[in-house]
């Protein structure tokens, strides 16, 4: 029963006296506010979905790409850019022993002479002669006697600067494992490392020696610096200059022969002389050993770029290492003259030994492998993407075929379906089959 009598309405609620007015009831709406996309990063965008189909094709197109400039550049322009190169290759391995007597020059076998300039058919006339028990000097100006090769060549024609050096070496094996690994690197940057630590290291055999009953390491360690390359050469002397016809000389220098990243790699030795000797082969540098004499003292390997080039290691057993570099001046057409004194010995392991006067271009030396191996890639690969191609089009194979799983295709005698472990992810359970 209410108290309120029937007719009778409040009109004075709480309602009635609420100066704010009654907002609308807002419908609840599953609709993401305005700017959400933008906090949420849902932007409209572009995911491919990388179907073996359309991986293989992607891969073959960008090998492609990659593959066809290259050889483009190295083999394909007028003239081919490796062909640009001027070079000429004196294999000198048999001077001292075919070679007449200097000052009589005798042409060199047809098979020691190499050459690459513009014209093809220009002329390369290579001549040699020897000198035998004279006066050589050694890297740190020690003279001796020994042998000189005196090498007479012809340029046909002008060679732009940079004028590169090269000394060639073949059948030496610098790649080798032992012996690349045959060095102390502490001791190369310049640390004093005593014979116990040189002991049993990379080193070995060529470690150290006893001298006047001490033990004493050898500077520098290990087979690589042992056998040095130490033919020098002179730079080549322009023999028929016009007007005063005096000859002269093409400077050039070994400076600047070596990375700057291997010159890092060396620094200036902290030991004392009378604390190492030389390796077995530096005899003939230094037959007293190392002394504090200016002519005896350890080589600054820091500053010796000819010993960091020969330390960098070469891959193959045919290489090329820098000698000498003109940078500056081109060296033009006439007869030229470089005397090398012989020292290093290539006939007890049946190599070669040869110098190279070259140009280079932005794609490097003279080298036709480069183009060559581009273009056979190249062509590989562009005949494969057909071949994958054709091979979608005509059979298809539809992704993701249970058919091709291994164990729906297991040999006859054994169940099909796959092991528990492999194919579910969980273990047996009690009733499983």
């Amino acid at each position: 029963m209410s108290d309120t009598p029937r007719g009778v309405e409040h009109t004075d609620s709480i309602d009635s006296h609420d100066s704010t007015p009654k907002q609308p009831e807002k419908t609840k709406s599953r609709r993401p506010p305005n700017g959400l996309a933008v906090v949420l990063h849902h932007w409209r965008h572009l995911r491919p979905y990388w179907w073996p189909s359309s991986l293989r094709q992607l891969t073959g197109t960008f090998l492609r790409l990659c593959s066809m400039p290259v050889s483009y550049f190295s083999s394909s322009s007028d003239p081919p850019d490796s062909q640009k190169v001027r070079e000429i290759k004196l294999n000198y391995t048999d001077c001292i022993a075919k070679a007449p007597e200097f000052t009589t020059f005798e042409n060199m076998p047809g098979s020691a002479v190499e050459s690459a300039f513009k014209n093809a058919n220009s002329s390369v006339r290579a001549q040699w002669a020897k000198k035998t028990n004279t006066n050589v000097t050694l890297h740190n100006g020690r003279q001796i006697t020994g042998n000189q090769c005196v090498l007479q060549f012809t340029i046909p024609e002008d060679m732009s600067a940079p004028i590169l050096f090269y000394y060639q070496l073949t059948n030496f094996y610098q790649n080798h494992r032992r012996y690349a690994e045959s060095c102390d690197l502490q001791q190369l940057k310049g640390d004093a490392r005593s014979y116990g630590d040189i002991t049993g290291s990379k080193c070995t055999p060529l470690y150290g020696t006893k001298a006047n009953d001490t033990s004493k390491p050898y500077y520098p360690c290990g087979l690589i610096a042992n056998s040095m390359f130490n033919d020098s050469f002179s730079s080549p002397v322009w023999q028929n200059p016009p007007n005063d016809g005096k000859a002269r000389t093409y400077n050039m220098t070994n400076k600047g022969i070596a990375w700057d990243s291997d010159k890092d790699l060396y620094g200036k030795t902290k030991y004392k002389a009378s604390d190492i000797v030389p390796p077995p082969n530096w005899a003939k540098a230094y037959p007293d050993g190392y002394t504090d004499d200016s002519m005896n003292q350890p080589p600054d390997l820091k500053q010796w770029e000819a010993f960091q080039v020969w330390m960098r290691t070469a891959g193959l057993p045919t290489f090329s290492k820098l000698a000498m570099r003109n940078d500056k001046d081109k060296l033009v057409s006439g007869i030229y003259q470089i005397t090398i004194d012989d020292h290093f010995p290539t006939t007890e392991y049946k190599g070669t030994k040869s110098v190279l006067l070259t140009t280079r271009t932005v794609m490097g030396g003279r080298n036709n492998f480069l183009g060559i191996a581009y273009i056979a890639v190249g062509g590989v690969c562009i005949l494969l993407g057909a071949i994958f191609t054709a091979t979608h089009l005509i059979r298809p194979r539809k992704l993701g075929d249970h058919t091709y799983l291994s164990w729906n295709n297991a040999p006859a005698g054994k169940p099909s379906g796959p092991s528990t472990a492999m194919a579910s992810g969980r273990e047996s359970r009690p009733g499983d089959s």
